[in-house]
């Protein structure tokens, strides 16, 4: 959480001229709630069995740019669809630029805890691996703005030989995981 897989996912999907989806978005629209209330009345159980039904269901379209919440490779369901219906980037960050992007935002159910850093080292520590598992490319989100990191990604995809006309160009002013200056506000974990 707070890699910037939505904001990147919609360069590289405005890029390339792609529908974008976020799983979590995707769900939140089906349910008519935000995630933090579906972990309130379904626990993270609940909110992992929908996430893995959308999953499925986006991984089936041909054609998209697909961003998944940070947990959706905790499902090996979810890493086997991904894996074998698309190319998976992996935006990579360490937990304390995780913590920097997401300590002010209170729509991260797994972050209301009393050590919220320390939460993102042990979610990290358990997801790294999975990450990697299923990463075809793996790209860090360090310092790299938004329209770089978008630009490593369509890079990585043309040398793995994908053909593409991509659309208009990002702005080189983006900043990482802020796209127009903004914090990066996905509302997911």
């Amino acid at each position: 959480m707070g890699a910037g897989k939505t904001t990147v996912g919609r360069a590289v999907a405005r890029r390339l001229d792609y529908p974008f989806f976020d799983s979590d978005h995707e769900l939140e629209a089906r349910c008519g709630v935000r995630i933090p209330v579906i972990f309130e009345h379904e626990g993270e159980a609940g909110f992992r069995d929908r996430e893995s039904q959308a999953i499925a269901e986006l991984t089936s379209r041909s054609g998209i740019v697909l961003a998944t919440g940070g947990g959706a490779v905790l499902r090996e369901a979810n890493r086997a669809a991904l894996k074998a219906n698309g190319t998976v980037v992996y935006l990579r960050a360490s937990p304390h630029d995780l913590w920097l992007r997401t300590r002010h935002d209170r729509n991260r159910p797994l972050l209301q805890t009393e050590d919220p850093k320390g939460r993102l080292e042990a979610l990290y520590a358990e997801r790294d691996p999975l990450y990697r598992e299923v990463a075809d490319f793996i790209i860090e989100t360090g310092k790299p703005t938004v329209a770089q990191l978008a630009n490593m990604v369509l890079m990585q995809l043309e040398m793995a030989g994908f053909t593409f006309s991509p659309a208009a160009p990002l702005a080189e002013s983006d900043e990482p995981g802020e796209p127009d200056g903004q914090p990066a506000q996905d509302t997911h974990s």
